[in-house]
């Protein structure tokens, strides 16, 4: 790392194999570590699955206390870190949560401070739902740079005027578009792994065990599926809070012999080659990075009408209402067309989700910023 080179320090919260801790790094990998340089600030004392990459790439990993647990021993450890590194940006990627992190920034004398958000909300959430309620109008208050994952995410946090205005930088998404690309080989190689006959529908899904991606509905609209055809496998990628009791719900449905549960991979870009559809009937999404990663692959991908429009990247691309209810959506996935967009690759690089690109854009957009405090 040359001297003169930007630092970044990213605060990404938790890390649990989740979209955001993925777009991070998929920056970080890709971008001129010549001229820029991140470091992390991740919550919980344990390593975690990106340490040792991160310290490989030339960045530091901070451990602080979880926020959960001491909130106030989590900003004393914010505020020290940005205090005694002097960071020429502090990029904050923890939605409502941004704010417990960005006024210890602020207090510590960081110039710039970017509030990313990456998601929306629901009012069916609960306790969450209040929660969020209450900061998304506090977050703000100690950024003075303002990103999103996309427009509709820039809304949820920021509002229609400021959107309107382009005050806010919208943050792709994007991916190694040729890393995802579909191989018939890697097929074979996966279906053949996992004991997957040929003539199997494999229907995917990857996303952390939570409230918000809906795995109790996709495994309804699975058992649905089951009912219809006796040539049906589910693959169920990620953890989380809720991964036992969706394990409980498949076997209460009878079927778990044909739920697959795999836990978190470091190799998800290919194991898309093994499924046929991919459903993300999520109760919300800002732009769900897995969303592109399917389209990639050249997956049909099935969404429901939750998830935001600009996650139809491709042609591969449906939406479908939860108000349908499971047998619909049932029938939707077996009556559907799933064969491979074979344009898929061009399409994600006309909309601007191939991350060589972006990730020259996000450098530029950070040193357009810094020259602009300068002359501040």
């Amino acid at each position: 790392m040359q001297r003169d080179s930007i630092r970044v320090l990213q605060i990404i919260g938790i890390v649990c194999g989740g979209g955001v801790e993925a777009v991070i790094m998929n920056y970080y990998r890709n971008l001129d570590r010549s001229k820029i340089q991140f470091d992390f600030v991740v919550d919980g004392y344990d390593k975690t699955i990106l340490d040792d990459e991160i310290l490989s790439l030339g960045g530091k990993v901070y451990h602080v206390e979880p926020y959960r647990r001491n909130i106030f021993r989590y900003m004393k450890q914010v505020y020290w870190i940005v205090k005694k590194e002097n960071y020429d940006i502090v990029h904050v990627n923890m939605n409502t949560l941004s704010i417990f992190s960005l006024f210890p920034a602020w207090l510590a004398g960081a110039k710039i401070r970017i509030l990313h958000n990456h998601s929306t909300a629901v009012k069916n959430e609960g306790v969450r739902s209040i929660l969020k309620k209450v900061l998304r109008p506090l977050a703000p208050l100690f950024a003075n740079r303002y990103a999103a994952c996309s427009v509709l995410a820039g809304r949820w946090m920021y509002g229609e005027k400021r959107v309107n205005s382009g005050g806010i930088k919208i943050i792709r998404n994007a991916i190694d578009v040729n890393e995802y690309a579909y191989s018939s080989d890697l097929r074979k190689k996966y279906r053949t792994e996992l004991g997957i006959a040929d003539d199997i529908l494999v229907i995917g899904h990857v996303g952390r065990f939570m409230f918000q991606k809906n795995h109790a509905f996709l495994l309804k609209i699975f058992n649905e599926v089951c009912k219809r055809s006796s040539k049906a496998m589910l693959l169920l990628v990620g953890e989380g809070e809720l991964r036992m009791e969706m394990e409980r719900c498949a076997a209460r449905y009878g079927i778990a012999d044909r739920v697959r549960f795999l836990g978190l991979r470091r190799d998800v870009h290919q194991l898309y080659n093994a499924m046929d559809v991919f459903v993300l009937p999520s109760w919300y999404e800002g732009l769900p990075v897995v969303s592109v990663e399917a389209q990639a692959n050249g997956l049909r991908s099935l969404f429901s009408t939750n998830v935001t429009a600009e996650s139809g990247i491709t042609r591969s691309a449906e939406f479908y209402p939860l108000t349908e209810g499971a047998d619909k959506w049932a029938e939707h996935i077996l009556q559907g067309n799933n064969r491979r967009n074979e344009n898929a690759s061009a399409d994600l690089r006309m909309s601007g989700f191939e991350i060589h690109s972006q990730a020259e854009a996000l450098i530029a957009w950070y040193e357009k910023e810094i020259a602009i405090k300068k002359r501040s």
